[in-house]
C-alpha cells in the first residue's frame, strides 16, 4: 500500500521517462517512415500502445501478406522491452498460437534462465521500434526452428515444408482479404 506521495515518484519518473521516449520514437517514425511495416496509434491518447502492419518480405513465404499487430510498451520502457502479439493470423514457428512473438530483442534483459540465449542477444534500451520491427521482419525471412515458441509450426517447418507452406500461404491470402 502507498502511504505517501514520495512512494510513486519512481514510478512517475520511469512512465515520464516512457512517455517521452516513445513520443520521440513516434515522432521520428511518422517523419521517416520505414520500408516494410507500418505504424499508428491504437488510440491517440495513449502513446504506449501502437497497431503495427507488417508486410511480406519479398522472396518469402510471406511475401504479399499485410500482417497486423499490437505492440504494447510497458510503463518502465525502454528498461523494459514492449511486447508484440499478432492479430492477424500468422504460422511461424517463432510466434505463439495466441500471436505473441519471440525473438532474443524482446526478452527482458539480463541473462537468460534457459541458457539459450546470450545476454547480448536480449533487450537492451539502445533498441528502437524500427530494431524490433526489422527484427521481426528478419524472423519472417528466417525462422528459429531451434528454440520455437509454436513447436508444431516448427516441426512442420522441419519435416513438411509443403504443409507449412499451405498454412502460410492462407495466412498471406487472408491477410491480403482483410484490407
Amino acid at each position: 500500500m502507498i502511504t505517501s506521495f514520495e512512494e510513486t515518484r519512481p514510478a512517475c519518473r520511469f512512465h515520464s521517462f516512457a512517455l517521452h521516449s516513445n513520443s520521440i520514437f513516434w515522432s521520428n517514425l511518422c517523419k521517416h517512415p520505414v520500408d516494410g511495416f507500418s505504424a499508428g496509434l491504437v488510440d491517440e491518447k495513449n502513446i504506449f500502445e501502437w497497431n503495427v502492419t507488417i508486410i511480406g518480405p519479398p522472396d518469402t513465404l510471406y511475401e504479399g501478406g499485410f500482417f497486423n499487430a499490437i505492440m504494447s510498451f510497458p510503463q518502465n520502457y525502454p528498461n523494459s522491452p514492449p511486447t508484440v502479439r499478432f492479430t492477424s493470423d500468422m504460422w511461424h514457428p517463432n510466434v505463439y498460437s495466441d500471436g505473441r512473438v519471440c525473438i532474443s530483442i524482446l526478452h527482458p534483459p539480463g541473462d537468460d534462465p534457459s541458457g539459450y540465449e546470450l545476454a547480448s542477444e536480449r533487450w537492451t534500451p539502445v533498441h528502437t521500434v524500427e530494431s524490433i520491427m526489422l527484427s521481426i521482419i528478419s524472423m519472417l525471412s528466417g525462422p528459429n526452428d531451434e528454440s520455437p515458441a509454436n513447436v508444431e509450426a516448427a516441426k512442420e517447418w522441419r519435416e513438411k515444408r509443403h504443409e507449412f507452406k499451405k498454412k502460410v500461404s492462407r495466412c498471406v491470402r487472408k491477410s491480403q482479404e482483410m484490407l
